[in-house]
């Protein structure tokens, strides 16, 4: 080696020495975003393949960090037949259930002022009284924490109502389904009700409460809550889609009436990174101050949780922490427009995206945000570790079948979970458990004692388990909104999903064997057709199937037109429900008809058989119906 060589090698190796050393003095390089163009080039890829994967029209994404807004883009269309580009400054999208953060503001304000009391019971600020189900109140810190113990309502989430506010609270209080303070279970009645007693104790409707006090001192020019919009901002509202049979549906305006505390906000990206810089500097934005630091840092911390290792509530703010970084935020969904909030306090970062589109809740609810943290917060792939060597054996006792809790219990609605609701848990290859949820299957490994997690450990799962040692829950780190109750064999959707199938089978029977019998009478010498009693009884039982199958049809159709139900349109449901009430005595008759048809030896002991296995399918299936309580008017 020369001199030149050496010279060289010496000069590299103190560069070296010089980069390893500043690196040890600085700390390691920031992370997160930083350089707008760069920002701009990912979301750029990023937003062209979701929204082309899931053909979405327009889209909105805004990135605040340390106080500034760091970049913000429209995307697509906020008009799709006239090409109007969506302009992130100005184009309104409906935020959805982000709009309860508007919410939680207005009580922490209010609590701060010392005119509520987290711990309270809410009777104390209401001019009706949710009933004492249980000993426990419910207080405001339940309603923030989700933990109420309602059971969830959709019909007639959206749409209008000629009742006021505090009307339409007082005569659908959903049932108190278990204790306060037990179990989340997202609740939009009981933000509701939290804006409604905002209402009462500033004196402000609520709409004029956050437009003063939030959305004015913030500067968000751009944003309301009413409905309809302002004349000066309903130009600037982003039209809402459906992509059908290749092209862009225009939906109508969505009007979201008594429960708009919970989800009417409409927003700009620009508005909605004001909101975002106010909360990650705790209350401040500029010289305006929406609340207090202490307020603010309360409102950000960790109050309830199903599990100390997974995602939970603070005040309002759900966790979404992952990658290593505490995250809060809100998501939110309207029928047509899908948003999500993200905030990370400790790096002033906070990242909001909005789609105008129904396919939108695909990008929204998980991808969006895990692409954004793979990017800017990388963490290394742990490879999983070895399994212990009896977890098949432990791992047994996962397996089942789960429901989510956030549900119907005592309405019509609870019907809603026998089609396509349900998690299973299985055991798969060794040392995995095969969650399959309506989101898709998950694969889990367990990262510690009791502790799930997936190959990319973007997803951890915990079990509860009673004192006996049996398995109750099931608690998923991206859901902290709600849990899901291990169901026994009995509660399984799928067994009556196969014993309603199986009714209605036998039921339908009695349409193919009436037709078959006249056309075999007619065929065959010395077939006599059926007279008196035989013919009343066959015929009561073809109406039976009428009515039952017709109510099953009439059901089905309702489900699938969404916007009657999600509306309260009461007068279709009430129709159809009209139909099992009517088949109750028809099954009673049918059900003597079998017991004559035995004692007086009707049509021959196959014809009788047949009967009877009909006459017991059609009680079984009065008594689903009872379970499903879509027995009288359960609305």
């Amino acid at each position: 080696m020369n001199a030149r060589a050496l010279l060289l090698v010496g000069v590299f190796a103190l560069a070296s020495v010089s980069r390893a050393q500043a690196q040890a003095t600085q700390g390691p390089p920031p992370r997160g975003p930083l350089d707008p163009v760069e920002v701009e080039g990912f979301f750029d890829g990023l937003m062209d393949a979701f929204m082309t994967d899931h053909h979405v029209a327009g889209a909105v994404v805004s990135v605040v960090r340390d106080g500034a807004l760091l970049f913000s883009k429209g995307y697509g269309f906020a008009d799709v037949d006239s090409l109007i580009p969506v302009d992130p400054a100005t184009t309104l999208f409906r935020v959805g259930s982000v709009s309860k953060l508007f919410t939680w503001t207005a009580v922490m304000q209010l609590v701060e002022e010392g005119k509520l009391d987290l711990d309270t019971d809410v009777n104390e600020y209401l001019d009706f009284t949710i009933p004492a189900t249980y000993p426990e109140p419910i207080t405001l810190r339940n309603i923030m924490t989700h933990t109420p113990g309602f059971e969830d309502r959709g019909f007639g989430l959206f749409g209008e109502t000629d009742l006021s506010r505090g009307e339409y609270l007082q005569r659908h209080i959903p049932a108190r389904v278990r204790p306060p303070g037990t179990y989340a279970s997202y609740s939009n009645y009981a933000t509701a009700l939290a804006g409604y007693i905002v209402e009462r104790v500033s004196g402000m409707a609520w709409e004029d409460y956050i437009e003063e006090r939030i959305m004015k001192p913030l500067g968000m020019v751009y944003a309301t809550g009413r409905q309809p919009l302002p004349p000066e901002l309903a130009p600037h509202m982003s039209d809402g889609y459906v992509y059908q049979r290749g092209k862009y549906v225009e939906k109508p305006f969505e009007t979201i009436d008594w429960s708009a505390p919970a989800g009417s906000v409409s927003a700009s990206a620009g508005a909605m990174a004001k909101f975002m810089i106010a909360h990650l500097q705790y209350g401040r934005l500029a010289d305006a101050r929406i609340m207090q630091d202490e307020t603010s840092r309360l409102m950000q911390t960790r109050q309830f949780g199903h599990d100390p290792r997974l995602n939970g509530f603070a005040l309002g703010f759900y966790e979404q922490s992952s990658h290593g970084e505490r995250l809060i935020g809100h998501g939110g969904d309207t029928q047509w427009f899908h948003t999500d909030l993200s905030l990370i306090p400790s790096e002033g970062v906070g990242v909001f995206v909005s789609t105008n589109t129904a396919g939108g809740g695909a990008i929204s609810f998980l991808p969006f945000l895990e692409a954004f943290l793979d990017h800017y917060y990388p963490v290394p792939t742990v490879a999983p570790p070895e399994p212990p060597e009896d977890f098949a054996a432990q791992a047994a006792k996962y397996a089942g079948t789960y429901l989510f809790n956030r549900r119907s219990y005592t309405t019509f609605e609870k019907v809603s979970t026998l089609v396509g609701n349900a998690i299973t848990v299985s055991v798969g290859d060794p040392g995995e458990l095969v969650v399959a949820t309506p989101l898709g299957t998950f694969r889990g490994y367990e990262a510690e004692p009791g502790l799930f997690r997936d190959a990319d450990a973007s997803i951890d799962m915990t079990f509860q388990e009673n004192d006996a040692g049996k398995v109750t829950h099931l608690f998923v780190g991206p859901l902290p909104i709600m849990a899901a109750d291990k169901l026994s064999f009995s509660q399984r959707p799928a067994v009556h999903r196969a014993i309603v199938i199986g009714c209605l089978l036998l039921l339908v029977s009695a349409l193919v064997l009436m037709p078959v019998r006249w056309l075999v009478q007619r065929s065959v010498d010395g077939l006599e057709p059926l007279r008196g009693r035989e013919r009343g009884w066959r015929w009561l039982a073809l109406a039976l199937t009428v009515l039952d199958v017709g109510f099953v049809v009439g059901l089905t159709v309702l489900a699938s037109n969404s916007d009657s139900l999600i509306e309260g349109r009461a007068g279709p449901i009430k129709a159809v429900l009209v139909l099992p009430m009517v088949s109750v005595p028809v099954t009673l008759a049918v059900l003597v008809g079998a017991v004559a048809a035995w004692r007086s030896r009707l049509w021959g002991r196959w014809g009788r058989f047949h009967y009877a296995l009909f006459a017991l399918a059609a009680v079984v299936f009065i008594l689903e119906m009872n379970y499903w309580n879509l027995l009288g008017w359960k609305i």
